[in-house]
């Protein structure tokens, strides 16, 4: 009897103990190899002979999928998959899958993180107590530093991230309203864009990027928002016109912004964004917890248990036959 062997997997991020530990024991159905976002040799040597590969955020071009010649699936490590080229692997007859709903829990909280971050101008605090400055002297303190229960929190995008925030702020005592591309007239708590702008004392970001939501916060949008809001964004850095951003952070209308993802990335050090004192700032990480990488894992596995058992692919977003 014929032995079928196991799937090759190209792991395009670096494992820890904890990733190595739970694939261990499914040697026999899946065959790892781990390659570093930015270790391009060993991306091409390894893409060839790979039967799906595991994406993060390094962007996998049409080229790259043409040297692919034995792929049958790129699995998103995550939900976006504006990072793949979709329509060159549908020609290609490589399917493309993602994970909704299984980074939600931590992107959630991390957004909440940089809402009291900014909110409570913790950076600014953070530096003036490492130099000494230990009890505060600045009585615009007091002035704009916000309880997050005591405002109004604006979600643009209402999917599975932007519903797990406004269960947590609505707990801590914010009120909530939300927009989004699809329209939820008739919902209590939908505005629209220009109404949620108006009237937010936080706005937060959850949603794709598109066509239609590149830019979407421009300079006429910055310009309409509450003074003295604050802006958070984790979902796309492209959806916000970052020179527009920087000039709102700068004059107004904004107080602060938190932000976890950048229009280029690796953010460039640069970055005029980065030189502000009213933004806090992390490397597209809000999503990178152990308890989501547990469920990445377990959803690209039995993708690949689906894919050797010659079962129909879950959570495929483009239309191929295998």
């Amino acid at each position: 009897m014929a032995v079928t062997p196991p799937v090759r997997v190209l792991a395009h991020f670096t494992p820890g103990p904890r990733v190595t530990d739970f694939l261990g024991p499914l040697h026999d159905l899946i065959d790892v190899r781990f390659c570093a976002a930015d270790d391009d040799a060993t991306f091409y040597r390894e893409l060839p002979v790979a039967d799906v590969l595991w994406h993060v955020l390094r962007p996998v071009s049409s080229d790259d999928l043409k040297q692919g010649r034995r792929l049958k699936l790129v699995h998103k490590m995550g939900a976006g998959v504006n990072t793949i080229d979709v329509e060159a692997a549908t020609r290609l007859g490589i399917a493309v899958a993602n994970m909704p709903g299984a980074n939600a829990p931590s992107v959630a909280e991390g957004a909440v993180m940089l809402m009291l971050a900014a909110l409570r101008r913790l950076p600014e605090l953070d530096r003036a107590t490492r130099a000494g400055d230990g009890w505060p002297t600045d009585p615009t303190l007091g002035e704009t530093v916000r309880d997050l229960g005591s405002c109004t929190v604006g979600l643009i995008g209402y999917g599975n991230i932007a519903k797990r925030v406004e269960t947590i702020v609505t707990a801590m005592g914010a009120t909530v309203v939300h927009t989004n591309t699809r329209g939820a007239q008739g919902h209590p708590g939908w505005r629209t864009l220009a109404e949620l702008l108006a009237t937010s004392d936080v706005v937060s970001l959850h949603l794709p990027l598109t066509e239609h939501t590149e830019g979407l916060l421009d300079a006429d949008a910055l310009a309409g928002m509450k003074p003295g809001a604050v802006l958070v964004n984790t979902s796309r850095g492209a959806v916000i016109d970052e020179a527009a951003l920087v000039s709102a952070l700068r004059g107004g209308p904004l107080q602060a912004a938190g932000l976890d993802v950048f229009a280029t990335e690796p953010v460039d050090p640069g970055n005029p964004l980065l030189t502000l004192d009213n933004v806090v700032v992390s490397p597209h990480v809000t999503w990178y917890t152990a308890d989501t990488m547990r469920r990445y894992l377990e959803e690209a596995v039995a993708n690949c248990e689906r894919l050797a058992a010659g079962h129909q692919l879950a959570n495929v977003v483009n239309e191929v036959n295998l």
